[in-house]
């Protein structure tokens, strides 16, 4: 490899079981006006990452493209125009697409110091994870210091993240897995008020929880049976959030249920908010990157992969392996 040239995972074409990747020697590229380059330490691994290598996320790049929404690292070389940094400073932000690669271009505009509590692994995995969590109960929600949270999915990365939010906001936490020894880690982790294996269903259980009343927030990045239950166990005036279908199957509801039961379904897509609402989106990055520099949140890393084992970690998401984020180090 030369001066001119990194090591990046490539997306060479659309297939399953992550048959169109490779690690490759590609050009290193240079940052235009506005961007800056920087030295990847850590990427973290999403599902949007896993869904885009077979072309089935909202983005679809064109081919070639390298995946990694969320990275850590060290600023390499500065673009025309560019204030505030500095070549060697540690920083944090999600570049979308070019996370898995030795060296990655990102606007410096998305960028912020890296939390000084956390480690580059640390600071990677706690970008978009927390972001959706904070979207989903802080914007959507409207979360109220004391009410019944219900996180499906709280052994992934953004589940877990909804876990230690929700605690951190002041609400009591219900954590919901179908493995009783994720549980216990999330436990130990984190220390939600209740837990509930969705084995068999948890409906009972989780109005026995509440008193009868229901959960009056349910954050689900599940989908399938799981949303399907929870609507039988949210509180009248509830917030049953729509965050993804890790059980592949995108689950309907009839209309007279949030009508009798008075409660809404909220979609919740981060990144969009941010968009459509940029002060707002300024605003949620800036709260989440706080919490994390005062050691309010505190992200769990399962696994640090060097680049060449890219399949390994890709593989521990997709078989829900994984206790909060896997992440790549391209620096290994």
């Amino acid at each position: 490899m030369s001066a001119t040239t990194m090591r990046a995972l490539v997306v060479e074409s659309l297939a399953s079981d992550f048959a169109g990747c490779a690690v490759r020697e590609v050009p290193r590229p240079t940052p235009g006006p506005g961007q800056v380059l920087v030295r990847v330490r850590a990427a973290s691994v999403n599902f949007p990452d896993l869904l885009m290598t077979r072309g089935e996320y909202q983005l679809k790049p064109p081919l070639p493209f390298t995946p990694g929404l969320d990275l850590a690292g060290e600023i390499a070389a500065l673009g025309e125009g560019v204030t505030g940094w500095t070549a060697g400073d540690a920083v944090v932000g999600g570049t979308g697409l070019g996370g898995f690669a030795q060296y990655a271009v990102v606007s410096a505009a998305a960028l912020k110091p890296k939390p000084a509590r956390l480690s580059f692994a640390e600071a990677a995995a706690h970008t978009a994870a927390y972001l959706t969590a904070y979207v989903a109960l802080v914007r959507r929600a409207r979360l109220e210091p004391g009410e019944w949270v219900l996180v499906h999915g709280a052994a992934g990365g953004v589940g877990l993240a909804a876990v230690d939010l929700a605690k951190a906001l002041g609400a009591k936490v219900i954590a919901a897995s179908a493995s009783d020894a994720k549980l216990a880690e999330i436990q130990r982790l984190y220390a939600p008020d209740a837990v509930v294996n969705v084995t068999g269903g948890f409906r009972e259980q989780v109005k026995a929880i509440t008193g009868g009343r229901g959960a009056d927030v349910i954050y689900d990045p599940v989908g399938g049976d799981v949303f399907d239950e929870s609507v039988r166990c949210i509180a009248f005036d509830g917030r049953l959030l729509v965050i993804g279908f890790t059980s592949g199957r995108i689950p309907t509801v009839s209309v007279n249920m949030p009508l009798i039961k008075g409660f809404s379904v909220m979609g919740v897509r981060a990144g969009e908010y941010g968009r459509q609402f940029p002060d707002k989106g300024r605003e949620n990055a800036e709260a989440v990157w706080r919490m994390a520099d005062e050691g309010v949140i505190r992200p769990h890393v399962h696994a640090e992969l060097p680049l060449n084992r890219w399949r390994e970690a890709f593989d521990l998401l997709a078989s829900r392996q994984v206790i909060g984020k896997a992440v790549i180090r391209p620096d290994l």
